[in-house]
């Protein structure tokens, strides 16, 4: 589906128009093919370049073509069935256009279309500021979502079982997917920064400087994050593995004195002449011997502290 959309300064609401003009923002969500290639003609556009967008694995990159310039990213998006948790997001800016094209529906930028956020079609460079500045909000918000659901499994290291392991590796999955699309996100626009693919005033140089250094913080918290994971995983592997060690080594040490009754019971069990078998206190001295070799073990095991 391919909408227009047109505002000026001068103008108080974001408006839907039929068909393209200078300075409009077209957003295309799942684009057909007749579509894409209506879109190649009306823009003059790189179609061989245009083919990506529609590859949903696609990674983040800018590329530069006949006056064009396509900037690839992706932004966070948690109701898919793909096994990954971001979507890719192409902004194409123009001479006189701003395009987008995605291949589900953005969030992000249901608040510019809503109204909710003052957006300017005809300022360009301003309108590519703000669509990016929602992805890496909204990758914020999810990164902090992300370390508060951490912490909470961290708080309770002792308690963790198979669900919570299986729910750390799914955080650990989602913020290898966040650090995957914002590292190379991170770089082009350092390179949109420093070269001259759109024009720039010294408040929107300012603002993608902004934009840069929040992408970087948001790549470094990310990897704390998977660290943290990572530290709370090992740590409940050794709790475990101690467990496991303590609980095998207490069965092994009732073993032991079990099998010290069990034998010397066994022996005067036989039907066979045995000393002092016919003593009449010899049911007391088999039991006292018994809990004098077991309570000699209990005290050797204590001593070397395997107890």
């Amino acid at each position: 589906m391919i909408t227009h959309y047109f505002r000026t300064l001068k103008d108080t609401e974001l408006k839907e128009l039929p068909e393209t003009r200078s300075g409009v923002w077209t957003h295309a969500v799942n684009p057909t093919d007749e579509e894409l290639e209506l879109l190649t003609k009306e823009y003059a556009l790189d179609d061989a370049i245009l083919e990506d967008a529609k590859d949903f694995y696609e990674v983040p990159r800018v590329e530069h073509s006949g006056g064009v310039t396509y900037f690839f990213t992706r932004y966070p998006y948690d109701q898919n069935e793909e096994d990954v948790d971001t979507a890719p997001l192409v902004i194409v800016m123009g001479e006189s256009f701003v395009l987008t094209i995605v291949l589900k529906n953005v969030p992000q930028f249901k608040r510019f279309i809503d109204g909710k956020v003052e957006v300017h079609t005809t300022q360009k460079t301003k309108l590519f500021i703000q669509m990016m500045d929602s992805v890496v909000g909204s990758y914020d918000r999810k990164l902090v979502r992300l370390r508060r659901a951490v912490h909470r499994d961290r708080a309770q290291l002792r308690q963790i079982g198979n669900r919570e392991i299986v729910r750390l590796v799914n955080y650990e999955h989602e913020l290898n997917d966040m650090v995957s699309a914002l590292v190379p996100t991170s770089a082009w626009l350092e390179q949109v920064t420093e070269s001259n693919y759109m024009q720039m005033y010294s408040d929107d140089k300012a603002l993608m400087e902004d934009l840069m250094i929040a992408t970087r913080q948001l790549v470094e918290s990310a990897r704390s994050v998977l660290k943290t994971i990572q530290n709370v995983r090992n740590a409940s592997e050794a709790i475990l593995t101690n467990n496991l060690n303590a609980t095998i080594r207490t069965l092994t040490v009732l073993t032991i004195l079990l099998t010290i009754p069990t034998i010397v019971a066994s022996l005067y069990g036989m039907n066979i002449d045995l000393p002092l078998a016919d003593h009449p206190y010899m049911f007391w001295l088999v039991l006292m011997f018994i809990m004098t070799v077991v309570s000699l073990v209990v005290w050797v095991f204590k001593k070397y502290r395997w107890l």
